[in-house]
């Protein structure tokens, strides 16, 4: 009875809740809200006292908000206390922990990457090392969703963690001391070809103009670049704010730079430059791919319409819309769309369009037939929706399925874990080079691993023999069936040859990491990167950059739907 007495208190309050918080409303919608609402309410209750086995009544609530939620688009969410220290971590780049990423790899905790300079590296903790207790727990006592959560806590305060070194089969108890855990929003920036300065920005944190800033000013000074190529791929965004504020940098003071547009007037604002710029004149080349998204596309997006930096790349993800932060009780919040933001141009990179979603419930894109043409300052022709299109296109060939799997398998990362336990003295990162002895090294340990992985041709070609059986056409084909599938039967050894390429900059990618951490794997892989190359290229040739920007540089028609890219 007390159980059922909590679970009719529980749904009662929380209808009442929810029927007061709608009382406000002043449209002639209110008899049908009321009416869902008691509906809601009836069905809460009942279902709680009828189900055939116990309920979690706050579990069915949070499940239903979610649900409602993920109705509208997938940024509308609602935060419970449980997961606030996460969403303080994507905003700000700051948590309380031992600065390191944690991976689940058969089903045990394993540091996958400790940060430089926090107090999992600290205490001499590896990539690699398997985590078999946290203050006295085994780990096989904790789900794997909860070690993070037992590795975080309030800075200063101890924690003692007992993990195995592979290789060495040592057992190693560590004393650790909780730190501030703020991540950088500028991991790496250097000199990539003589006095063309590189600055890498992987989200937009409160202090991500200022880390901008502060490179860029050590650039000048001390390496005396003249041109700059600022990297904003796979950049996800964060704060809004700091769009204007990074655009400063190099755009004069009053500027407008974003507006955002709601059904709530309060949500309508314009963002202007504040300040006086720091450097209008250095020509830029930003670079972006599908993962720049948000407050990256609005810099990418406002340096293209005010001609001030060359863009290039892939098209941009395509968020064009905001969200805004609403505190509710308990702690909890919701992260909810109140508006879409325009660039300078006068267009929103929105991609799709969650309002009006098809008859399954899936969501399109931005039709062609409404793509509007916007102009540059200097008139050059953009459009919207869908993200932002660069000035100079550079696709990238997909990773092959052998290398997606010696990635996902964990090969090529516990090959580094091994190569680390035979080479403890790496000098410098030159001094890590993928020679063929070693990528034969590799090739004979991925073999002996027997993994097992299947090429999307093969999967197609699994579909296609279901429908023709259930056609009843297979007898027909059956031989040239059997035939193909002997053909595309994957050769794991021959397909790591013909890979070789792709999978030695992944193999030295985690290699370099171990050794030089974020910051290496980014200094060590420009050597060969195209779309670094290229930037180079435009920065070095200034009657170019220059065609780029005022219009005159042809190239093949940009206009194209968002699925082309």
């Amino acid at each position: 009875m007390k159980t059922k007495r909590r679970i009719y208190k529980s749904g009662l309050l929380f209808g009442l809740l929810l029927l007061l918080g709608f009382l406000g409303f002043k449209s002639g919608d209110d008899f049908k809200i009321a009416k869902s609402l008691d509906i809601y309410y009836s069905l809460f209750r009942d279902v709680n006292v009828y189900y055939v086995d116990e309920t979690n009544p706050e579990k069915l609530v949070e499940t239903s908000i979610n649900a409602m939620l993920e109705s509208l688009d997938p940024y509308t969410v609602y935060i419970p206390e449980s997961e606030m220290d996460d969403f303080t971590f994507m905003t700000t780049g700051l948590y309380g922990g031992i600065g390191a990423l944690i991976r689940n790899k058969d089903g045990q905790p394993i540091i996958a990457q400790p940060y430089k300079g926090f107090p999992a590296d600290k205490a001499g903790l590896r990539a690699g090392d398997i985590i078999l207790e946290v203050d006295g727990i085994p780990t096989k006592e904790i789900e794997i969703d909860n070690i993070s959560e037992k590795l975080k806590g309030i800075p200063q305060t101890k924690l003692t963690l007992v993990i195995e070194r592979p290789y060495s089969n040592e057992k190693i108890t560590k004393e650790l001391v909780r730190e501030e855990i703020k991540i950088k929003s500028v991991p790496y920036y250097g000199v990539v070809d003589k006095n063309i300065g590189y600055i890498s920005v992987n989200k937009f944190t409160p202090e991500v103009s200022r880390e901008v800033k502060d490179a860029l000013k050590i650039l000048k000074s001390e390496q005396q670049i003249n041109g700059l190529i600022l990297d904003f791929r796979g950049n996800p965004g964060g704060l809004l704010v700091e769009a204007p504020r990074l655009c400063n940098l190099f755009v004069s003071k009053g500027q407008e730079i974003v507006s955002t547009k709601g059904k709530i007037k309060k949500w309508d604002q314009t963002y202007k430059t504040t300040e006086p710029p720091y450097d209008t004149e250095i020509p830029i080349v930003l670079l972006v791919n599908r993962g720049s998204a948000s407050a990256a596309e609005i810099v990418a997006g406002a340096l293209q319409d005010l001609d001030r930096a060359v863009i290039l790349g892939q098209r941009t993800f395509g968020k064009g819309l905001v969200q805004t932060t609403v505190p509710l009780n308990y702690n909890s919040q919701l992260k909810v769309t109140t508006a879409k933001y325009y660039i300078p141009s006068g267009r929103c990179i929105q991609a799709r369009d969650y309002s009006h979603r098809n008859e399954d419930g899936s969501v399109g894109y931005v039709p062609d037939s409404l793509i509007s043409e916007f102009t540059t300052k200097n008139g050059r022709k953009v459009y919207d929706g869908g993200g932002i299109i660069p000035d100079i296109k550079l696709e990238i060939d997909d990773i092959s399925p052998i290398t997606l799997t010696l990635v996902g398998e964990n090969i090529i990362f516990d090959f580094a874990t091994k190569y680390v336990y035979e080479n403890q003295n790496i000098q410098k990162i030159s001094d890590i080079v993928i020679t063929d002895d070693l990528f034969n090294d590799f090739i004979n340990y991925a073999i002996k691993q027997k993994f097992i992985y299947e090429t999307s041709s093969e999967k197609e070609l699994k579909q296609f023999e279901k429908v023709l059986k259930r056609e009843k056409y297979y007898t027909r084909v059956e031989s040239e069936i059997i035939d193909l599938k002997a053909k595309l039967v994957n050769d794991k050894k021959q397909d790591i040859i013909e890979f070789k390429d792709e999978i030695k900059e992944f193999l030295q990618d985690e290699i370099v990491g171990r050794y030089y951490y974020v910051e290496g794997q980014i200094e060590a892989s420009l050597a060969n990167d195209s779309q670094v190359l290229k930037a180079i290229e435009i920065l070095k040739n200034e009657n170019l950059y220059s065609s780029i920007l005022n219009g005159s540089y042809k190239e093949e028609e940009t206009k194209l739907s968002y699925n082309d890219q």
